[in-house]
């Protein structure tokens, strides 16, 4: 198949997202499939929606391919404009803006529904995300789950490591991800603050959000946690595994991820995982065996958490060895290309025949 990838921005962009397309592509060409990567300039919501009545972008996309795989996050883009395209589409979905708590998430809802539902497949990477879609009105046997595999660092790792680690004092904990609200580092604060346990935090990834960063750092103050937390900002992928190697636990309670990658990268060190219920880190993280899963903006749990990893050093290193165990039962790259390669074989030859 000839296969063009639809996706805003640079390819080569750093998260979780783009790593999977990439990996997705090299993945098909592997199994023999040809894949041009489009790659549509960024834009902003309002003005996104307005490129669907650029002729040029119409032109752009209708090349001589047998399917084209778009990466939802270019739906404003792309939610008139594939109606005016005669190639069969399909979707990857990461992360829905309409599941995020937001004023506009009646606006996305609409928006993202309408796209979906006049694609041809849509390739989902976790089953909370297919129920979400399904929700907006998609036939679920136009999906399929495809999780990302986690290779980005596979480190070798004895079990005795683990045990050994949990004795260590104080608690280690790591966060990593962007600095926005959506990942919740305010209620890990507040969290941290409210347990009487020893435990340090150590916060990694780049600010998105100038003024939030801000008040994470008078947060910090206010409730004496300065001598407690630690903000690196974006470290190299060698850096951030020594981080991982350092730490005792992981705590990231978005208030939504569509996956959350991260959890299983810090599995793959030994290190469960405080997680949000609210979307896809309910497929990685199994509450009370491989970690905790919290509720969105809820301190107290993640305090009663923090408090349980700090004070029962066995229970810690348990974890660590199921954390472990749950990334070694991920599937890798080739079982996830085989799945998005037989949806959009079904595609091409359900469009060939009508």
């Amino acid at each position: 198949m000839s296969i063009g990838l639809v996706v805003y921005g640079d390819l080569d962009t750093r998260s979780g997202g783009f790593r999977y397309d990439r990996q997705l592509v090299a993945a098909l060409r592997e199994r023999g499939e040809t894949v041009e990567v489009i790659e549509l300039p960024w834009r902003s919501y309002p003005r996104g929606l307005l490129d669907n009545l650029s002729p040029g972008l119409r032109r752009r996309l209708a090349g001589d391919h047998d399917v084209l795989l778009q990466d939802e996050l270019a739906h404003p883009s792309l939610v008139g404009t594939n109606h005016r395209l005669s190639t069969p589409i399909v979707s990857i979905v990461h992360h829905l803006r309409a599941s995020e708590p937001s004023r506009l998430a009646p606006l996305y809802r609409g928006v993202e529904g309408h796209y979906l539902r006049g694609v041809d497949g849509v390739v989902c990477n976790s089953t909370v995300t297919r129920d979400v879609v399904t929700d907006l009105g998609v036939d679920p046997d136009r999906t399929v789950v495809a999780p990302p595999a986690c290779d980005r660092f596979d480190p070798t790792l004895d079990p005795d490591t683990i045990t050994e680690r949990a004795t260590e004092t104080p608690l280690r904990v790591l966060f990593v991800g962007n600095i926005s609200p959506r990942k919740g580092i305010d209620t890990l604060l507040d969290g941290l603050a409210a347990t009487a346990a020893d435990a340090t935090l150590t916060v990694v990834g780049r600010s998105v959000d100038d003024a939030y960063s801000s008040r994470l750092r008078e947060r910090v103050a206010d409730n004496g946690l300065t001598d407690r937390v630690t903000f690196t900002g974006e470290l190299s992928d060698a850096e951030l595994a020594e981080q991982f190697r350092d730490h005792h636990a992981l705590a990231v309670p978005s208030r939504y991820e569509g996956y959350g990658l991260v959890y299983l990268e810090a599995m793959s060190f030994g290190l469960p995982a405080v997680a949000s219920r609210a979307g896809g880190a309910t497929d990685i993280v199994t509450d009370g065996e491989n970690g905790f899963l919290v509720d969105p903006d809820d301190p107290a749990a993640v305090a009663d958490a923090l408090t349980t990893l700090a004070t029962d050093r066995d229970r810690l290193a348990a974890m660590g060895q199921a954390a472990r165990q749950r990334y070694d039962a991920q599937p890798d790259w080739t079982e996830t290309a085989g799945r998005v390669q037989q949806l959009l074989s079904d595609v091409v030859d359900t469009d060939t025949e009508s």
